[in-house]
């Protein structure tokens, strides 16, 4: 794909992207996609998927008790927990706001290891990373952003949510869907929205203006970014992901490139 070229005139030292269709074959690579990036909050998709697999597997569920008082393993997967954004400090009652929170999936995953046994780190590694093939992706940090992967591996996580084979596809549709609609918050790097609409750990585009996808984005459009200068996107109506991975910290940068390179793909798969 052409428009991938664009990574190039992004001002960072290394860079790739891909393309997934909604068939999981890939439509075009860019870069070197065996390079392993700190991928920061897109973290959270991985955490998320390794959590719903726990539920159907049932070692919790999702009105299981976790977090703050009140709160549940649903209110922390759609950051309206009340906790604070990088404290455990509760700055409203559960459900009320969405409050984008590190601590919160920090906390889902000391559940989830309580419940399976299983320290999350090695319960993330066999439920996802391994039967996806993704080998080189690990878990270096927090369940919140500390993961490191390649676009490779990123590859087969994007296929694997557009035609789920670890999951029933009616999980994956709860976890692209907003949950808890309605709700304001602050999306980092870009913020208040009035909603700030939001799934089960996937970002949920909606209308949200000004936002890190491109113009011609699906409502639909849901993933997540990185505060490592990462992103990855599915977008329902284009019938397609992508993913980008680049080794500089998202800034004005990032919100002046992101976009039309977004555009420039949208405007590929569809002509």
């Amino acid at each position: 794909m052409e428009s991938l070229r664009l990574i190039d005139q992004w001002p960072v030292e290394n860079a790739a992207a891909a393309v997934v269709r909604a068939d999981g074959t890939v439509a075009g690579r860019h870069g070197d996609a065996g390079r392993e990036f700190p991928l920061a909050s897109v973290t959270k998709p991985l955490t998320a998927y390794a959590a719903l697999i726990a539920i159907e597997e049932g070692v919790v569920e999702l009105d299981t008790p976790a977090g703050p008082t009140g709160a549940t393993v649903r209110h922390l997967l759609a950051h309206t927990s009340g906790l604070a954004f990088d404290s455990p400090k509760t700055q409203a009652e559960p459900g009320n706001r969405r409050i984008y929170s590190n601590t919160g999936f920090e906390q889902l995953t000391e559940v989830l290891t309580e419940h399976s046994g299983i320290p999350f780190a090695s319960y993330l590694d066999q439920a996802l990373f391994e039967p996806l093939g993704m080998a080189n992706t690990r878990l270096d940090g927090s369940p919140a952003a500390g993961a490191v992967s390649t676009v490779d591996d990123m590859v087969r996580f994007a296929a694997e949510v557009q035609q789920p084979k670890l999951l029933d596809a009616s999980t994956v549709a709860e976890a692209t869907s907003v949950v808890f609609p309605g709700l304001t918050g602050v999306l980092p790097g870009y913020g208040n929205q009035k909603p700030n609409d939001w799934g089960l750990g996937f970002e949920i585009r909606d209308h949200k203006s000004p936002h890190w996808t491109g113009s011609a984005s699906s409502p639909r459009t849901f993933g997540h970014f990185g505060q490592s200068g990462t992103f990855l996107w599915f977008d329902p109506d284009a019938g397609a992901a992508c993913v980008a991975l680049a080794d500089r910290a998202f800034g004005p940068w990032a919100i002046e490139a992101w976009p039309p390179f977004t555009d420039a793909v949208l405007a590929e798969l569809g002509g």
